[in-house]
């Protein structure tokens, strides 16, 4: 990871924004970031926190002061880092939530945090979150390590420089894990541990199939003659009798064999005893079905004879069927021509009843049937012809007549509204003087807007100056009041606290004395004799009196103090309230407050109606602009109008003329043309009446002549005759069925009857005793299905048990296998955890780490050499811990003044900003070099330099000199003189006189 660009807004002591470059450290590998103390060195690396996590180290808890309080409150606050992971490029820029004024009134809202974060793609920055959730969640994926893992390996802040080194091989574990990927090792010891459970699940199962396959067979060899017992049965028995729990599932296999043995001896005496009940079952049977064929013969025959009666029955009725049928197929030949001889007749019928009417509607009319229709029909035929132009000439007539009118109108209203117009633009002149004069008064008016909205903001501030000043004034007589107050219970408890020391003092001799025995010596005189001790006090002072009593006094004295400091800051406020009041009352600045809101109500309300009547006489001037347009528009058209209208009065005058030859008689020309077309009409349907009548007269003569040679020919004497023979389709054909089905059932009955009287001969007419043959027959089929049954269930209980032999041996098979592989894993996945056969307790994902805190370790102490003169050297100790705690990444310290190991907590401060440093260092180069791992290309220390000495410093100033040659670039946070000597690359903090600080990059390193 590799920071380019960091930019400020807004942000700790920084108002403007301010920007860091650096990407000009490169060449010079090591940089001082110095300035004064508050100046706001560690704001920078805060900022780098604060873009890449949202956090600060120095305020993971209590007050997050991010905003710069030198920001006016509509500043911005923001930051952007650029950085590149891998070979990508991104961007992001963070901003947290602060308060603003609002774009509406003077109060202030809140401003939310927001957070963006952009990729460079082909030299182009493209958005990939936008939110503070997305952009959280993919920079978790694109760095790779959360907050605290970063304070720990690049951003070494003040307080969490010695994180690392002092951290619990769990803290630790988890950082490494992140740095070099072995995520992974977890994942296989948990696979390892499935598995582990996976297969010991599977060998319990495997025994539990065999004990259930055991034990299937054992109730199945259980049951009386080989057959397996119910489920019921089964739980019943062994409720009874209950089987050793401890019993070898060999002797118990053994066991199931004899009981296969068993059923197979039961299954041969099964069949003898189905083979003796087969063969009874069939004799009984065999002379069951002689007697149900005898008594069957004996009932066939009687029905056969009973429906041979009823046949010979019904013949008279099938032969006066059989001869209807006859004549109806012969009268069926000439239906045809009857119905063609009815319609035609019918026709005839039609066509004169049409001559008839088409004669009377020609005659109401007014015609002459006696005249020649033909020609009349012509006549009218010619009239109607010359008639059709002429309506057509009334037709344009009346769209011209309309056409002349509308004329009429439209030059009429185009004269109206020229007039309208020339009235309208008469008053213009006038209008537009009066709305000048007006402006111009109200713009005078207007044009104190702003001077009166001032005076109005600074008499409002003025007004609430005083209101404040007059009401700290009560609470600075209240609060000098409780001071007065406070002080005097101070001077009363410190009075108490003097007089209690006093007689505390006065009866120390008596509390001496009360402590005197006879023998032993004074502690103030030295004499064992003690004639004359002091009397005791009668109001002797204890140690808890006095605490108590300095107790209240300090109380006291503390109230005093907070009561004082209370009346000053009030006495400041009033004093700052009445200087901002101008020294002028409530009363006075509201009055004036008043006027001065007067004033400027009708100044705005002059500004408005300036506006206003500028629109209007801009409104003025294009309405009259535009009515010149229309009036123009509206002459041209009048014109057009009226020469319109002469030309359609002229085509009025022509067309009458014609129309008026035309009409003759009638109201119109359309008139006359249908009073003729409806006499033509007339004429034409009386010729094609009698047209259709002589027509329909021939073909009906031509039809009676048929039917009378057709009918003479037959059997039938008259048409009436063959009209009564004639039968519906379907009566016919059910008579034909009739008939087919009687000669049919007729010769089948004769045919069975000679059958049955043969096979009757010589039976006799007794019934047997078919019951008594049917209780033999039921008893013997019984006897027969038992037998079945209990050989079937003699089988199926020796095949069950066969096949239970066959699986109890595969089970066992299986669970010896299983037996073998389950060891095998269980050894593997417990080693991999960390369990025994393990000593070490040291889990596979710990034992790869520990290999790499070995390599973090090695580096690291190349520069401890160095920098502690060859005293301390690190070591990586895979010792057991204490209580159950894994082990394999602790850390120990070697002090070659001493030859002992001692842990790293008992160095000083000096030398663990050493050793940390140091391991800091050689975690960078180790995760650096691996492929595939975090590339450290940045790191930062902040503070520590000023707990080493002067040849220590050189040392450390060396060993950051040589990463020049590693390509990384470390910026060192210091205050130290020495190093602003030995680095020529810096970035300066300064603290401006207004208060924000500024970021001044060294000139030299831009240079580069």
């Amino acid at each position: 990871m590799k920071l380019h660009r960091l930019e400020l807004t807004g942000f700790g002591p920084f108002r403007e924004r301010q920007t860091v470059d650096f990407d000009a450290f490169d060449r010079d590998g090591v940089f001082l970031i110095s300035g004064r103390t508050g100046a706001g060195k560690s704001s920078i690396l805060d900022g780098v926190s604060f873009a890449l996590y949202g956090s600060v180290p120095r305020y993971e808890s209590g007050e997050r002061r991010l905003r710069s309080d030198h920001s006016f409150l509509g500043d911005p606050t923001d930051v952007r880092l650029e950085f590149t992971v891998g070979d990508r490029r991104w961007r992001v820029t963070r901003a947290p939530d602060y308060e603003r004024p609002a774009k509406r009134g003077d109060k202030l809202t809140t401003e939310p945090a927001r957070a963006e974060l952009d990729e460079l793609v082909g030299g182009t920055w493209v958005g990939r979150a936008a939110k503070p959730r997305e952009v959280g969640l993919l920079l978790d994926e694109v760095l790779g390590l959360n907050a605290q893992q970063f304070q720990q390996v690049i951003l070494l802040a003040q307080n969490k420089f010695s994180r690392f080194l002092l951290a619990r091989n769990d803290e630790r574990q988890q950082l490494l894990r992140t740095l070099f990927g072995t995520r992974r090792f977890e994942q296989y010891k948990d696979d390892l541990e499935q598995r582990r459970r996976a297969a010991q699940r599977e060998l319990e199962a495997a025994g539990d199939q065999t004990r259930t396959l055991l034990e299937l067979a054992e109730a199945a060899g259980a049951a009386p003659d080989g057959r397996p017992a119910g489920e019921g049965e089964a739980d019943d028995r062994s409720r009874a009798h209950p089987r050793p729990a401890d019993l070898d599932l060999a002797a118990r296999r053994d066991a199931v064999v004899r009981a296969h043995q068993r059923a197979l001896y039961a299954v041969e005496q099964a069949a003898q005893l189905q083979e003796q009940a087969d063969a009874e079952h069939v004799r009984v049977a065999a002379a069951h079905a002689e007697l149900v064929d005898r008594v069957r013969t004996l009932d066939d025959l009687a029905s056969a004879r009973a429906r041979m009666d009823r046949l010979d029955a019904d013949a008279p009725s099938i032969a006066a069927d059989s001869r209807r049928i006859e004549r109806a197929r012969t009268a069926e030949v000439l239906r045809a021509t009857l119905e063609v001889a009815e319609r035609a007749e019918a026709a005839v019928a039609t066509a004169r009843a049409d001559v008839d009417g088409a004669d009377e509607r020609w005659r109401d009319a007014g015609g002459d049937l006696d005249g020649d229709l033909a020609a009349t029909v012509e006549a009218l035929t010619g009239d109607i012809a010359r008639w059709t132009d002429a309506a057509a000439r009334e037709r344009e007539l009346i769209r011209a007549a309309a056409d002349r009118e509308a004329c009429e109108r439209s030059a009429a209203d185009l004269a109206a509204q020229l007039a309208g117009l020339d009235e309208q633009h008469s008053r213009v002149p006038a209008e537009r003087e009066r709305l000048e004069a007006e402006h111009a008064t109200a713009s005078v008016e207007a044009a104190r807007v702003d001077d009166l909205r001032t005076r109005r903001d600074e008499l409002a501030a003025q007004s609430e100056a005083a209101s404040t000043a007059r009401r700290l004034a009560d609470d600075l007589a209240a609060a000098e009041t409780s001071y007065l107050e406070a002080s005097a219970r101070a001077d009363a408890a410190g009075a108490a606290v003097t007089e209690l020391l006093r007689r505390r003092f006065a009866g120390r001799a008596a509390e001496l004395a009360a402590e005197l025995v006879d023998g032993e010596r004074c502690p103030v005189c030295g004499a064992v004799e003690h004639p004359h001790p002091a009397p005791a006090a009668r109001d002797l002072v204890t140690d808890d009196d006095l605490a108590g009593a300095e107790h209240r006094r300090d109380i006291a004295v503390t109230a005093a103090q907070t009561a004082g400091e209370r009346a000053a800051g009030i006495r400041a406020e009033q004093a700052a309230a009445a200087a901002r009041a101008a020294g002028r009352t409530v009363d006075d600045l509201a009055a004036a407050s008043a006027v001065a809101a007067e004033a400027l109500d009708r100044a705005v309300q002059a500004s408005t109606r300036a506006t206003e009547l500028t629109a209007q006489r801009a409104a003025l001037d294009e309405l009259d602009a535009a009515a010149s347009v229309e009036r123009d528009r509206l002459g041209d058209a009048l014109a057009r109008a009226r020469e319109q209208m002469a030309a359609t009065s002229a085509t009025v005058a022509r067309l009458e003329k014609d129309v008026a030859e035309a009409r003759g008689d009638a109201a119109t020309v359309a008139d006359r043309l249908a009073a003729a077309r409806e006499h033509r009409d007339l004429v034409r349907a009386a010729l094609e009446a009698r047209s259709r009548l002589a027509e329909r007269e021939r073909a009906a003569q031509t039809a009676l002549a048929d039917r009378f040679e057709r009918v003479a020919a037959s059997d039938f004497d008259d048409p009436d005759a063959v009209r009564a023979a004639l039968v519906p389709a379907t009566d016919l054909a059910s008579l034909e069925n009739r008939l087919a089905e009687h000669t049919a059932d007729v010769s089948a009955t004769r045919a069975r009857l000679l059958e049955l009287e043969l096979a009757a001969a010589g039976l006799g007419d007794e019934r047997p005793d078919l019951e008594a043959s049917s209780a033999r027959v039921a008893a013997a089929d019984a006897a027969r299905g038992a037998a079945i049954a209990a050989h079937r269930d003699a089988v199926h209980a020796t095949d069950r048990l066969r096949d239970l032999l066959v699986r109890i041996d595969e089970s066992f098979a299986v669970v010896a296998e299983r037996a073998e592989s389950t060891a095998a894993v269980t050894r593997l996945a417990d080693t991999v955890a960390g369990r025994a056969p393990n000593t070490r307790k040291m889990d596979l994902e710990t034992f790869v780490l520990a290999a790499e805190l070995e390599e973090i370790v090695a580096a690291a102490n190349l520069r401890l050499r160095d920098m502690s003169s060859g005293r301390y050297t690190l070591h990586h100790s895979d010792a057991l811990q204490a209580r159950g705690a894994a082990s394999g990444l602790a850390l120990e310290v070697l002090d070659a003044h001493t030859g002992r190991l001692r842990s790293p907590q008992s160095l000083s401060g000096g030398e663990t900003f050493l050793a940390s440093l140091a391991l800091a260092l050689g975690l960078a180069e180790v995760v650096t070099g691996r492929a595939g791992g975090i590339r450290l290309d940045t790191l930062f220390v902040d503070e520590g330099f000023g707990s080493l000495d002067p040849e220590t410093l050189e040392l450390a100033m060396r060993t950051l000199d040589e990463l020049r040659a590693g390509g990384r670039t470390v910026g060192v946070i210091s205050h130290v003189e020495g190093m602003k000597e030995q680095l020529a690359a810096q970035i300066v903090v300064e603290a401006t006189r207004e208060g924000p600080s500024i970021i001044r990059q060294d000139a030299r390193s831009d240079d580069r």
